[in-house]
């Protein structure tokens, strides 16, 4: 197993050991130990799975009081997967990390906590499973634009995007107040 940086501290790539035969393949994935040698000391309370069709873009969502982080992985298609820094006093803040998660390659992305977190599926339809450190509170939602010029995310070309009205509705960065940022 191999735990990739990203350049921007906290967010990793994740390269499970796959093991495949003439029956198909195995993978662990997801052990405590192995994850914590890897500097990815976190307990995992909740687990979530949407499934999407090409184009659907999730995201950017964040949550302020109770932040969760979350290892994303893809269990069928592929999704370009990102990570956004949007914490105030951070010297990586507004910078992002994106990279394409699928069932072949059957990478993880681990998005910290305090982070903005979105994808878009590239594939004609992905299933994305991902594991949270906290649990999810309604009263805490919070997002940004999928494509704030000034974050710049350089997402692929998937044809037309399909966003829900609230994804469609969320603000820029530059409009957001500080105050609704993590720390």
């Amino acid at each position: 197993m191999e735990f990739q940086t990203t350049g921007i501290p906290g967010v990793c790539l994740v390269k499970p050991d796959i093991y495949r035969d003439q029956r198909g393949f195995f993978q662990e994935v997801f052990n405590r130990q192995r994850y914590e040698a890897g500097g990815m000391a976190f307990d995992f309370v909740q687990d979530n799975m949407s499934r999407s069709q090409r184009g659907t873009v999730r995201g950017l969502h964040y949550q302020l009081r109770q932040p969760q982080g979350k290892l994303v992985f893809v269990l069928r298609g592929e999704i370009f997967d990102v990570a956004v820094d949007i914490r105030r006093q951070s010297p990586t803040f507004r910078q992002w990390f994106g990279c394409r998660l699928n069932d072949e390659n059957r990478h993880q992305l681990f998005v910290p906590p305090g982070f903005a977190h979105g994808f878009m599926v590239l594939s004609e339809v992905a299933e994305v499973y991902y594991k949270c450190t906290d649990f999810y509170r309604p009263d805490d939602e919070y997002g940004l634009l999928w494509n704030d010029p000034e974050i710049a995310i350089g997402w692929p070309d998937c044809g037309e995007v399909l966003l829900s009205p609230k994804d469609l509705a969320q603000p820029t960065l530059r409009t957001v107040d500080p105050e609704h940022l993590p720390l």
